[in-house]
């Protein structure tokens, strides 16, 4: 069974900076695009950066220069590096394999906030 395990939220300032993991069970990355998600109080879940297994990657406009999705296959780890932090990127935040598409982890929250 996949499992994915994300971490590294937490409360921030905004401006700041914060970095999240998100591991999966097996080797599962390996050949497989990686996308991280973001969900907001009473906001439906937002695509916000896509890597594929070429290392080809992609984000929504919104964090475009602030945000840089990566890959370990070896550590079958992706990270989310959030610099620029704005009080609008609080959301519980997601990552997601699109060839698994219900499986999902329980998240990690980020708050940005003074």
């Amino acid at each position: 069974q996949v499992q994915l395990v994300e971490s590294g939220g937490g409360l921030v300032q905004p401006g700041g900076s914060l970095r999240l993991s998100c591991v999966a069970s097996g080797s599962i990355f390996s050949g497989n695009a990686v996308q991280w998600y973001r969900q907001a109080p009473g906001k439906e879940r937002e695509l916000v950066a896509f890597i594929s297994s070429a290392m080809f990657t992609n984000y929504v406009d919104s964090v475009k220069g602030r945000f840089t999705i990566s890959r370990d296959n070896a550590r079958n780890t992706a990270y989310l590096q959030m610099n620029s932090l704005k009080p609008e990127d609080t959301a519980v935040y997601y990552c997601h394999i699109p060839r698994y598409p219900f499986t999902w982890g329980q998240g990690t929250l980020v708050t940005v906030s003074s």
